[in-house]
């Protein structure tokens, strides 16, 4: 008997006291999720829990089952809304996530990593995965390309390591990575997940997801230099042995605005897919385990390829991240060392007529800086190397699995896009 699901996902951009319209636009997403269309649901950036509740219980009636993925000081801001039971639940944080001194990006307080449910669906097990990647604020200097990649990695492993019975996993996103980025392409080739959007079915369609000129909290310069903005939200599967099927469907769902408003449902678009999948014979198992071996056909031999390439190019990227962090390591100590001098200096040095208390401050001030230092120089400096090396090393150890020795000894380096 064929089985047939539909998926949603959705970053909602919830920030409280941040996002714009974010009451009303949680309204308007909870009326479209309560509509019945979708048999599972990924939200990303629910940072509020007021925000889940409310969805949690304006969609009861059709997806009764909802899971928030809670970690970090703020939560993963992930949440999955499903119709058919959820019989477990487990969340996968990530090594690396950001830096804590960077408040205004907030990456490191949401504790981000990998939901991960099993749903039993007629009795069969569907594996879904929620993640939302490390977001890129800068494309021409990425501070954070290591840790996406390294993020990419991770899931990609969790994804094969927790195959299990599965019939279907299902993962579903946001990844603040293009298709050509090299963060996809390790996810995706490690993985062998299949992305919903095929490019010879879709061409004419606009399929961007985040910074479309058409959405109304699209920046206008953003807007102007590419209307169709880029894809960064995915739905990605991959099924079963024992079992086949196909994509039935893959769009862009909701309307640009919300009706009877001016604005839309969030910064970034919805991304629905419906996907079919029966049971079959034995031939699927031996086709999908020559292609793991990289004995299969020219395709898989292709696939094989574009992972050791991908692997190749994160390994240099951690090896330059290792360095900066030792350069980082001197700098944050000899700054330390150089306020520890001034502190010391001023200990000796009497206060100026009327300003006690500004120079007792000041030097509160300093020691707070001090201390600020020594931990970017020790702790932080330490937790983030160990973060890249675990990936690093990781990635080297699934290299050297690899039996195409031709390509693991070619010294290119360069990006390879990966055909949709």
């Amino acid at each position: 008997m064929a089985l047939e699901l539909s998926i949603l996902t959705l970053n909602i951009w919830g920030i409280p006291h941040v996002s714009k319209d974010r009451a009303i636009r949680v309204e308007a997403i909870g009326d479209v999720l309560a509509s019945g269309n979708y048999d599972i649901v990924s939200l990303q950036e629910v940072w509020s829990d007021s925000d889940y509740q409310y969805l949690k219980k304006r969609v009861e009636g059709v997806l009764p089952f909802a899971h928030y993925f809670y970690s970090g000081v703020v939560g993963s801001g992930l949440t999955l809304l499903s119709k058919y039971p959820i019989v477990s639940a487990f969340f996968h944080a990530w090594s690396v996530n950001g830096y804590v001194h960077r408040i205004q990006h907030g990456d490191w307080f949401g504790g981000k990593g990998v939901g991960f449910s099993k749903i039993a669906v007629n009795d069969q097990l569907v594996h879904v995965y929620v993640a939302h990647l490390h977001a890129e604020y800068d494309r021409k200097c990425d501070d954070y390309m290591a840790h996406r990649v390294i993020q990419a990695y991770d899931t990609a492993q969790f994804i094969e390591s927790t195959r299990g019975s599965a019939v279907l996993q299902i993962l579903a996103g946001d990844l603040n990575s293009e298709p050509g980025d090299l963060a996809f392409r390790v996810l995706q080739t490690n993985s062998m997940l299949v992305d919903t959007y095929d490019k010879n079915m879709f061409a004419a369609e606009n399929m961007g997801t985040n910074e479309i000129g058409k959405n109304s909290y699209t920046d206008l310069e953003a807007a102007k230099k590419s209307p169709l903005g880029k894809r960064i939200d995915y739905i990605m599967y991959r099924f079963g042995d024992n079992f086949e099927g196909r994509l039935l469907e893959h769009r862009l769902p909701l309307p640009e605005r919300i009706p009877g408003k001016q604005i839309s449902y969030s910064d970034h678009e919805a991304v629905y897919a419906k996907i079919i999948l029966k049971k079959t014979g034995s031939s699927a198992i031996q086709h999908l385990m020559a292609c793991a071996g990289g004995e299969g056909n020219g395709k898989c031999e292709n696939r094989d390829q574009e992972a050791i390439l991908a692997l190749r190019e994160s390994i240099v990227i951690c090896n330059e991240s290792l360095k900066q962090l030792e350069s980082h390591r001197r700098s944050y100590s000899l700054m330390a060392i150089g306020v520890i001098i001034v502190l010391l200096n001023m200990l000796e040095l009497e206060a100026p007529y009327g300003l006690k208390s500004a120079y007792l401050l000041l030097k509160f001030l300093l020691c707070g800086i001090v201390i600020f230092f020594i931990f970017m120089a020790t702790i932080w400096n330490v937790m983030e190397k160990h973060g890249i090396l675990a990936g690093k090393l990781s990635m080297e150890i699934a290299l050297k699995g690899y039996k195409d020795v031709g390509l693991t000894e070619h010294r290119g380096g360069g990006s390879a896009d990966i055909a949709h």
